[in-house]
């Protein structure tokens, strides 16, 4: 801190003698022009030692952001000529812009990042992959201001050197154009009278050759990609979509609305795993469940005693239900009414413009993978030889198992956890980790773990799962805790640790489209794989598998993909929610305390606990807490964790507000229904309000009420 207040110190003294001593008058084209021939002169008799003083001088002033280089440099033209005045101010100008930019980093960056860091991050992925060509872009255009493009870039975090070689590139054509206008130095009346509308035209046409170039590489790449394969000379539609889950069901849909003619191809059942395997079922079970944990807690309601009997298998036939009811949602016969034509099989990409499927070959504009992912299932010795459950066969189960081991303490192991242990079943949770939800903050895996406990879970963390034995007709799967083996029997066993991008086996290997190391397709910005006319949306794309993230990246894939020669669109991951259906429900958006640490971000919390909210104590709900992170000092959110009833509606308030940048003063200022779960949202907005009051001036406002009432 001390070596920058010195620098600071150094600068502003320089800065200050530099106006004091109006040394500005001996950088003006006037100065120049009446000292011209002395400085010849002097130039004549000792070409080096002038060399070096103007060098260092241009430096100096580039350096120190103060005015004069334009004229610095029109002087160069005039003494030393063109050639060499081109090579002395190249070098000059690009090492006073190079001084000017690590000071601006040194003193600034980390107090930016500190106060800005959230809305940085997007700048900074930016220049990570097109800084340079930004840059030069800017360098070609005279119009910007050159040292204000040194003080900002010194704010990123493009490399130094990137920097200088950019910089002394695309500066290189105004440098030019300063130094040959200096060798007429006699006819130019001000430093802005050597351009004129044609020349500035001419550097606004240069600074968009970076970007026609760039749309240029573009088609070049886009054709190698798909040399090798014949393009038909028409097409049968124009978009085919692959897999009818959330992403592909909301691609076919805006296809559709834009009048495209679009084909969605599913191999087994509209809606994906999301409706007959995935978030239905697991809440409809979860449902069944919470009814028999409130009858369980009867006495809490002033009933004095509550029972209920049920039979597991009616239990999962009314998960069947519910799905059968939603289907219509997602079926063939309401897409079809859409506009989609929708064709039941197994699809198979044969070209980056053609799709077999039923014997039949489909000629389209452009492809969107929309596939999703299966249940993983672990490398463990002697799995094979037991029936175990996954989110895709679990619905199948009608018999009430004996006793139950789930393994994985994610979001899905812990719901399904729960809900068992509700119906009666003896359940054991097995996580690899050192605690459940991984994801969360500690107190929030610290919560839900004591909530299952309570419902009669055994919850074993630190436990990594190797076999699955018998021993005397009974199964048991063999875990390693603290270095031995425990050994864990059970009636049945659920595998929920996690799931695979379905990536393979419909013909992306043999085109050739890179796949990452997770099985996910390799995509772009704008959801675009390596073969320009496929795409990827959803759970097979990645980096988030929620169905909501489908959704949402569906509009980017289809929009790209139909109208991308025109206009594209980068996908948008800024704020992104997500729920855990757990009792206590836990919802998140934006950063938590784990992963702000983690990232390096300031930060301050405000937390409201639930237990006081009127309407959770009148629901017998009066648990868990809204803990908000803002930037210091100020009301920006950051992020938002809910733990407690209906966490998942409640988050929706913060993600509206983070997706338009409202702070939680306009929260505060937001009326909200009494007696309801949402005012938990207003009551932590008015804890973070009463934290930044200004004291000192309710100091005064309380002298003066004092006064006020002695009149």
């Amino acid at each position: 801190m001390k070596k920058k207040l010195v620098l600071v110190g150094i600068i502003a003294a320089i800065v200050t003698l530099f106006f004091i001593f109006d040394l500005g008058q001996y950088l003006t084209l006037e100065f120049i022009k009446a000292q011209q021939e002395q400085v010849e002169t002097l130039y004549a008799e000792n070409r080096l030692a002038t060399l070096l003083i103007f060098f260092i001088v241009y430096v100096l002033v580039t350096g120190a952001s103060l005015p004069g280089a334009a004229v610095m440099s029109l002087a160069a033209g005039a003494i030393f000529g063109l050639l060499t005045g081109v090579i002395l101010i190249s070098f000059a100008s690009t090492i006073g812009a190079s001084i000017a930019f690590m000071i601006s980093r040194y003193l600034f960056r980390d107090t930016v990042e500190a106060r800005f860091g959230s809305s940085l991050k997007s700048i900074n992925a930016g220049i990570a992959r097109d800084g340079a060509f930004y840059l030069f872009a800017l360098r070609l255009v005279p119009a910007f201001p050159f040292f204000v493009i040194n003080l900002v870039m010194g704010l990123t975090k493009i490399k130094l050197t990137t920097f200088y070689w950019v910089s002394q590139l695309g500066m290189f054509a105004g440098t030019i154009v300063y130094i040959n206008a200096g060798t007429q130095l006699a006819q130019i009346n001000s430093a802005s009278g050597i351009f004129s509308p044609g020349i500035i035209v001419s550097f606004v046409l240069l600074a968009l050759l970076p970007f026609v170039g760039r749309k240029l590489v573009t088609i070049l790449k886009n054709r190698k990609a798909l040399s090798g394969f014949d393009k038909p000379a028409s097409f049968d539609t124009n978009l085919v979509v692959i897999g009818s889950g959330s992403a592909g069901l909301v691609s076919s849909y805006i296809a559709a609305a834009v009048k495209a003619k679009v084909t969605l191809i599913e191999k087994h059942k509209m809606g994906g795993d999301c409706l007959n395997t995935g978030c239905v079922p697991s809440k409809a079970i979860i449902r069944s469940a919470k009814f028999m944990s409130h009858i369980s807690r009867s006495q809490e309601f002033g009933i004095k005693k509550a029972s209920a009997e049920f039979e597991f298998a009616e239990v999962m036939e009314r998960v069947q239900k519910v799905i059968a009811k939603i289907e219509p949602h997602d079926s063939v016969e309401r897409y079809t009414g859409l506009g989609v034509d929708v064709i039941e099989g197994e699809a198979r990409i044969v070209s980056p413009w053609s799709v077999e499927v039923n014997g039949r070959t489909i000629t389209t504009r452009n492809i969107i993978v929309a596939t999703g992912a299966r249940p993983f299932i672990p490398p463990i010795e002697g799995i094979e030889t037991v029936q175990y459950y996954t989110s895709d066969n679990l619905w199948e189960m009608r018999q009430q198992p004996r006793k139950l081991v789930v393994m994985g303490g994610g979001p899905i192991g812990t719901e399904l956890t729960q809900a068992f242990a509700r119906l009666g079943i003896e359940v054991t949770q097995v996580e690899m980790a050192a605690r459940i939800l991984l994801r969360e903050d500690p107190e929030v895996s610290e919560l839900v773990k004591n909530r299952l406990e309570t419902d009669g879970v055994k919850v074993l963390v630190n436990h990594m799962a190797r076999q699955v034995i018998q021993k005397e007709g009974r199964d048991y799967l063999v875990a390693e805790h603290q270095g031995r083996d425990v050994e864990i029997e059970f009636g049945s066993l659920i595998v929920a640790v996690g799931r695979a991008a379905h990536s393979s086996g419909f013909g992306l290997e043999e085109l050739g489209v890179r796949i990452n190391p997770n099985r996910t397709i390799e995509v772009n910005e704008y959801l675009q794989s390596s073969i320009p006319t496929i795409y990827a949306c959803g759970d097979v794309a990645g980096p988030y598998q929620f169905t909501h993230v489908g959704a949402h990246q569906a509009w980017f894939a289809s929009v790209n993909s139909l109208f991308g020669s025109f206009k594209r669109f980068k996908v948008d991951y800024s704020v992104i929610p997500w729920a855990t259906f757990s009792e206590p429900e836990v919802a998140r958006v934006g950063l938590n305390e784990l992963e702000a640490g983690e990232q390096n971000v300031e930060y301050e919390v405000t937390r409201y606990g639930i237990d006081d909210l009127d309407r959770a104590i009148a629901d017998s709900e009066a648990h868990g807490f809204v803990k908000v992170l803002t930037l210091p000092g100020k009301d920006k959110i950051l992020g938002v964790t809910i733990v407690g009833e209906h966490a998942g509606d409640l988050i929706a308030e913060y993600v509206l507000a983070m997706k338009h940048g409202l702070g939680l003063n306009k929260i505060l200022g937001t009326i909200h229904i009494y007696p309801t779960l949402a005012e938990a949202n207003k009551y932590v907005a008015g804890a973070w309000k009463r934290a930044h009051a200004p004291q000192k001036l309710l100091a005064w406002i309380a002298k003066f009420h004092a006064w006020r009432r002695a009149q």
